[in-house]
């Protein structure tokens, strides 16, 4: 069985990390590549850095801190943030970045996710969609996410978007259940579940994480192959090496250093 990941998730924002509770307020927590080196010790199997700023603001991830990282990194990490088309996914894999995420441009252009994987193969393409559940009950996708004020509801289903996604070309999911996003209460185990039975690429849950029992929820009941956090881990919540050997003690594989 393949291990399940621990990935710390790095907002960023002019090359500073920031964090905040459902996608506002957010608080500078530290140095990007600083943040990369403690995590990398720490046990991290993979880092995932979002630039929260680059979709609503019309422009791409940077590839100076990009290639900052890559410097210090001996670990696959994945970038995110307003990549439109494969000259700019190129620049910033050529950078070092191992993988890149997809969010609003591929909503607005759904060809984008086939571009990329043609390009690049599908393991380098991810697929983060933030989610959020409406009145009716159904969950639905939101774009532009990094920005309250600019934050937008195109009305396409959650479920349907993870089908079409993958039928595109996306070889992971990054399902971030906004509702659950920095409160610490737990993942958001039943649209987990619900993504997990139409999911067929390696799914990793996002939103919620506050305790070690929720990752092993995350991984138990809903199956997921990786698990996202993030405020956690910056504020030192929880050390991801006494996470990883609890983990291990409790059935589920991973990586022990």
């Amino acid at each position: 069985m393949l291990s399940r990941r621990i990935i710390p998730c790095l907002d960023v924002r002019d090359g500073r990390v920031v964090k905040g509770v459902r996608f506002r307020d957010h608080v500078d927590v530290g140095d990007v590549v600083t943040l990369a080196r403690r995590y990398r010790d720490a046990g991290a199997d993979e880092l995932v850095f979002y630039d929260i700023g680059a979709s609503p603001r019309g422009r791409s991830v940077c590839p100076t801190w990009v290639e900052r990282v890559a410097r210090e990194l001996d670990i696959p990490f994945c970038v995110a943030g307003g990549v439109r088309d494969v000259a700019t996914a190129r620049g910033l894999l050529h950078a070092g970045a191992d993988k890149i995420s997809v969010n609003t441009p591929a909503l607005e252009r759904p060809a984008l996710i086939g571009e990329l994987a043609e390009a690049f193969g599908t393991q380098c393409v991810v697929v983060g969609i933030d989610s959020t559940r409406e009145a009716d009950g159904q969950w639905r996708v939101r774009s532009h996410a990094g920005d309250p004020a600019a934050m937008r509801a195109p009305g396409r289903r959650t479920l349907d978007w993870i089908v079409a996604a993958q039928a595109l070309g996306a070889g992971e999911i990054v399902l971030n259940c906004m509702g659950h996003d920095g409160t610490r209460d737990g993942y958001d185990l039943a649209q987990l579940r619900a993504a997990r039975a139409v999911c067929d690429v390696p799914m990793i849950a996002s939103g919620g994480a506050g305790s070690d029992a929720h990752f092993l929820a995350a991984f138990r009941e809903a199956d997921v192959d990786g698990a996202l956090a993030a405020s956690v881990f910056h504020s030192g919540a929880i050390d991801i090496a006494v996470l990883k050997r609890s983990l291990e003690a409790q059935g589920i594989p991973v990586r022990v250093a």
